[in-house]
């Protein structure tokens, strides 16, 4: 697939994937969901691909994701949510920018992380807003700049991951310029029951 012509920075991207855990209003381990044949950890990984340097899946145990054959990252501050997820991303990749998405989001498109990444000059963090809320598990993180304030605040007992915020330079890219690239902002649906699955999945088998 072709990609767009935004410009992109020539740097180092990581591409790390949260595995997550079981989960208990899916009642199953969501990254091993089948589409098409294929789990959904690795149909995410296969769409974001051709953006990244390299791949790490972050993940409680690296026993279930052996078969992707790419590094496995585990948390260093075990219990303390998905901030202790991107440090441990953080830590893990060899990127100068980390592009971090949730093993939830089927439907993430690689236009809207190129768009991202065109704009990633004089800033620590590109962030979506959808909604009028943050997008953490669907941004883009400068490893160097942002590692120092995350483990402060992971000291400090905190476990939101946009706790480190106010430390970084962030920029926020709103619905309106989102929609350019994906109109329907379908790469910010993510999963959590079996009803929410079924609908994605035949959104998926239908080509989106």
């Amino acid at each position: 697939m072709p990609l767009p012509s935004f410009p992109m920075s020539s740097t180092r991207v990581t591409l790390a994937v949260l595995a997550g855990g079981e989960s208990r209003r899916m009642g199953r381990n969501k990254a091993l969901l089948s589409i098409n044949g294929r789990p959904l950890i690795l149909h995410i990984i296969e769409r974001l691909r051709p953006l990244a340097d390299e791949v790490i899946v972050v993940a409680r145990s690296p026993d279930p994701y052996t078969f992707l054959h790419v590094p496995i990252a585990t948390d260093r501050y075990p219990g303390a949510g998905p901030l202790a997820g991107l440090h441990a991303a953080l830590s893990a990749a060899r990127g100068e920018w980390v592009m971090l998405v949730a093993c939830d989001m089927p439907l993430v498109r690689v236009e809207v992380f190129a768009y991202l990444l065109s704009l990633t000059s004089n800033v620590d963090v590109v962030m979506p807003r959808v909604g009028g809320r943050e997008e953490p598990l669907h941004a883009l993180y400068r490893r160097a700049t942002c590692l120092p304030p995350v483990e402060e605040a992971l000291a400090e007992g905190q476990r939101r991951l946009i706790a480190f915020l106010p430390q970084v330079r962030v920029h926020y890219v709103d619905e309106e310029a989102l929609r350019k690239v994906d109109p329907a902002l379908l790469s910010f649906r993510n999963v959590n029951t079996p009803e929410e699955w079924e609908e994605v999945r035949r959104l998926l088998e239908g080509g989106e």
